[in-house]
């Protein structure tokens, strides 16, 4: 299970911020949001985290899905469900250290994102440079060997499969699965 302070801050996506729980929003919301990251199939048995690391529901499945954070909410919503490869990734991206799964982890983002550099793990906003995106609902895919992600490409305005963050240890192959994505 993660492990993370009691008030987790985080780099995500497109800034620096605190994510813990709104006190204004109620349980079963952040839960509803959490949930709506997955498929049925997936959130039906996907334990609901927030983030401040307080267990939302209890899950039987592989997964844990988390609520858009609260920083987030004005920009649009970013819930997420990952696996187990998904949240080592997440605890090494966090806290900038080095990650190499070791099998393929899949990560669900069907409400989509806020915006993040498709070259940058750490931009904090868009830049003439930074290739900035704003995904509608996709998958994200993390491959033991890098390596096997040559060859895609690494422009977000392809519609379709991109591989992001390519020559960092956070390179992962974002799966569109709506809506075309907006780069700046």
């Amino acid at each position: 299970m993660i492990r993370w302070s009691s008030t987790l801050c985080v780099l995500a996506g497109s800034y620096l911020a605190c994510w813990g729980a709104n006190a204004d929003e109620s349980v079963e919301e952040m839960i509803r949001d959490a949930l709506a990251a997955a498929p049925p199939s997936i959130a039906s048995t996907a334990t609901v985290v927030d983030w401040d690391n307080r267990m939302l529901r209890q899950g039987t499945g592989p997964y844990v899905c988390f609520p858009t954070p609260p920083a987030a909410r004005s920009k649009g919503r970013e819930p997420m469900c990952l696996d187990k490869v998904w949240l080592a990734w997440l605890d090494a991206w966090m806290n900038a250290k080095p990650f190499t799964a070791d099998r393929v982890g899949i990560a669900y983002m069907l409400a989509g994102d806020s915006g993040a550099s498709a070259i940058d793990p750490y931009a904090t906003t868009a830049t003439a440079e930074n290739k900035w995106v704003v995904d509608g609902p996709h998958l994200m895919i993390i491959v033991p060997n890098s390596a096997e992600l040559e060859g895609f490409p690494t422009d977000p305005k392809n519609d379709g499969p991109y591989v992001m963050w390519k020559g960092t240890p956070y390179v992962h192959m974002m799966v569109p699965v709506g809506e075309p994505v907006s780069v700046k």
